[in-house]
């Protein structure tokens, strides 16, 4: 399955013995897909997923956009043999008809089973990679693996509190903001008006998120916020109107306002891009767009969530 097993090379999954029937699902924190994990599994402390205590068995759980079921599905009727090493299959699931691959492989020098599975969500597609050494394998056999595939479940949504919660940083005003969606676990979080189902182009939206190392030099600075401001995906025919150094709880900061369009209706937009820079350590960025007649009121509650943001202590 080409189009799924990039991903699971960035989180290695699975494991365990036949999960007990009366065992509940278990969701990992923030996200809508859950299963019954096997025997000797638990909460991952660095990925989204499952673990074993030595971490040599691992289940990455993820979130891909809804288009990647069908594109997934597509490739499995289009190739019904699948290709040399890799088994395709499919399971039914409470969340719906979950498909499946099995293949082996080496982690470094260690000989591995893998196993990519993708699912059906509303308004997302669910995917799980599982990664199994092969001295485990009669331990996590293969069936073992099908049955906790087919325990898989997904929930309408994650409560805020539940997502928040697992950022970095505390957010004391989400502006009446209703829609809150993480992006990446623990990393960066998404507040908006509208939702996926209809596309947040169309309302105020913003995205809050860490950055790596940023330039120390006020000019430097400058520059970076700029290009930075100029790259951010989604926005075309971008315009800079604005771009000027601040204090953003009295902490240096740059704010940077670019016109441009967004989304497949070219809907003009301001965006405005706040970094407020670390002297170590990670940034914190801030994106937020609204359709520019918008602007205004939005821009207001925008301030809101940026001056709400707070170390966590």
């Amino acid at each position: 399955m080409k189009l799924i097993r990039p991903l699971a090379a960035l989180a290695l999954l699975v494991a365990t013995a036949l999960p007990a029937l009366a065992a509940d699902a278990v969701y990992p924190p923030g996200l809508r897909l859950g299963m019954v994990p096997l025997v000797g599994l638990s909460t991952a402390k660095t990925f989204p997923g499952f673990e074993s205590e030595d971490g040599n068995v691992k289940v990455l759980i993820t979130e891909l956009p809804p288009a990647a079921y069908g594109e997934v599905v597509s490739a499995f009727n289009a190739n019904t043999t699948g290709t040399a090493g890799v088994k395709q299959d499919k399971i039914e699931t409470p969340a719906g008809l979950a498909y499946f691959t099995t293949e082996s492989g080496k982690a470094g020098e260690t000989a591995v089973r893998r196993y990519s599975m993708i699912v059906p969500g509303a308004g997302f597609s669910g995917y799980v990679a599982v990664q199994i050494p092969e001295n485990a394998t009669k331990i996590y056999t293969d069936e073992a693996v099908r049955q906790m595939f087919a325990s898989t479940v997904t929930r309408k949504q994650v409560s805020a509190d539940e997502q928040i919660g697992l950022m970095p940083f505390k957010i004391s005003d989400l502006a009446d903001f209703k829609d809150v969606r993480t992006l990446a676990p623990g990393s960066s979080i998404i507040l908006a008006d509208g939702d996926e189902s209809t596309g947040y182009e169309s309302k105020p939206f913003m995205i809050l998120g860490l950055i790596g190392a940023t330039p120390q030099q006020a000019d430097d600075r400058a520059r970076f916020a700029q290009e930075a401001a100029l790259q951010i995906p989604g926005v075309r025919e971008s315009r800079v109107t604005m771009s000027e150094p601040i204090r953003i709880n009295g902490q240096q900061g740059f704010e940077t306002r670019i016109d441009g369009v967004s989304g497949k209706d070219k809907i003009p937009v301001t965006v405005v891009q706040w970094i407020r820079f670390s002297s170590g350590g990670a940034s914190l960025r801030i994106i937020a767009s609204a359709p520019r007649e918008q602007w205004l009121a939005a821009f207001t509650r925008f301030r809101a969530v940026r001056d709400g943001i707070q170390p966590k202590g």
